[in-house]
């Protein structure tokens, strides 16, 4: 029985990278021998264990073999015969098939060291065509690693994957855990182009892909492509360290764009109510979580408004922040300023432009907040009124706080 480092902290130790998970595997044990050492079965679809004081998991060395379409379409043989080369041959990428022995030294039978200074990503075997959640994986790595380019052999197995519809018998909960992950990377936009370079992205993101080649007024956009601005957009909610929640919405602010009629482009007035529609599709799809599609329909929805809010007097801003529930949600009103801040600054020439909008609306919303609405009901019932009228005197003091607010700017 022999216990082997594998996989990503392998590759991250050889760049330089830390915190990754620590996955190991078994070579020669039975799930008998690793339960009378302590360790504790967790795996549903194949052996896997925890260490008794690490808990850290280990799994039996095993090969799969392909009896259905999609990724759970597999027979798993896991059996003391099973070699350490047989367990890496069935990895996705060259960089993920490494291991490393008690005594430090690294066992690399196909050549992950090698692409890892070359920045390539390439896929171990042909066993790579059986599992479509790898396309996924890839695209992610991409994002992840941005400086790494796929190999043309690679990018030609995953072309043939979706030609032969093995994307479309994806699971949603697999689909958003890679997206939400490539998302969350270093730079997504290398996410969306090599889903795109394969096919893939039609298939799954059929919104998103759309986007590509529809043109935008240059005054205002001067990359012109609307696609080319998401992927602009996606890389300064990067750069801002935004959370998951904002860089979905961002990945769905600009959908309607690509149901703009051909007689009114450039121009793409309406597309915040078809951007909304739209994002539906994509959050049913993939089963997104609800605080990403709420914010992903406000930041559509309302994304164009906020960008003109400095022209708006008190009346128009308590508006616009009633529209966004910013009085209830004032977090996710927050979020949604970031959004729309990478959105002006995912533009050719104006990711350092400044965004005045999300300091005045800021300001405004503190200033409604701080409106002491308990006071004003109590008097306004001592006074007689009630319902409405109670309501009625409430906006009317936010509206006069908000616009202290702008008369202090």
């Amino acid at each position: 029985m022999k216990t082997y480092l594998v996989g990503g902290a392998v590759r991250d130790a050889l760049m330089g990278l830390q915190g990754s998970d620590r996955d190991w595997v078994v070579v020669g044990a039975t799930p008998e021998a690793m339960t009378a050492q302590g360790f504790t079965p967790v795996g549903k679809d194949f052996p896997v264990f925890l260490h008794p004081q690490t808990h850290e998991e280990y799994a039996l060395a095993r090969t799969e073999r392909k009896t259905a379409r999609g990724y759970k379409g597999f027979a798993i043989h896991a059996s003391p015969e099973v070699t350490l080369e047989e367990d890496l041959a069935r990895r996705d990428l060259t960089i993920n098939a490494m291991a490393q022995d008690a005594a430090g030294q690294r066992i690399d039978p196909f050549g992950g060291e090698r692409d890892l200074h070359a920045k390539v990503l390439r896929h171990v075997t042909e066993a790579f065509r059986e599992d479509p959640v790898r396309i996924l994986r890839i695209a992610r790595f991409a994002a992840r690693f941005p400086d790494f380019e796929v190999a043309p052999e690679t990018l030609q197995l995953m072309r043939e994957m979706v030609a032969e519809g093995e994307v479309d018998a994806l699971v949603s909960e697999r689909v958003w855990q890679e997206i939400s992950r490539g998302l969350m990377s270093a730079q997504p936009s290398r996410m969306l182009q090599v889903l795109r370079d394969c096919g893939a992205l039609a298939r799954l993101l059929p919104e998103v892909h759309a986007l590509y080649g529809v043109p935008q007024r240059a005054d205002y956009h001067p990359e012109i492509d609307t696609g080319i601005h998401l992927e602009m957009v996606l890389d300064q909610s990067a750069r801002a360290d935004a959370p998951l929640a904002v860089r979905y919405a961002c990945l769905c602010h600009d959908l309607g764009k690509a149901t703009t009629p051909a007689d009114v482009l450039p121009r793409h007035l309406g597309h915040e109510q078809r951007s909304v529609k739209l994002a539906q599709h994509i959050h049913t799809r993939w089963r997104v979580p609800v605080e990403c599609k709420e914010l992903a329909d406000v930041v559509a929805r309302e994304h164009g408004n906020i960008h003109q809010s400095l022209a708006f007097n008190a009346g128009a801003v308590l508006r616009l922040l009633t529209r966004c529930d910013a009085l209830r949600r004032p977090e996710r009103f927050l979020q949604a300023l970031q959004a729309c801040e990478c959105d002006a600054r995912g533009r050719l020439g104006k990711q350092a432009e400044p965004y005045p909008q999300a300091d005045r609306l800021k300001r405004c919303l503190h200033a409604a907040l701080a409106v002491d609405t308990a006071s004003i009901s109590a008097t306004a019932m001592a006074q007689g009124l009630s319902g409405a009228a109670v309501g009625q005197r409430i906006e009317q003091a936010r509206e006069i706080a908000v616009g202290v607010a702008l008369d202090v700017a």
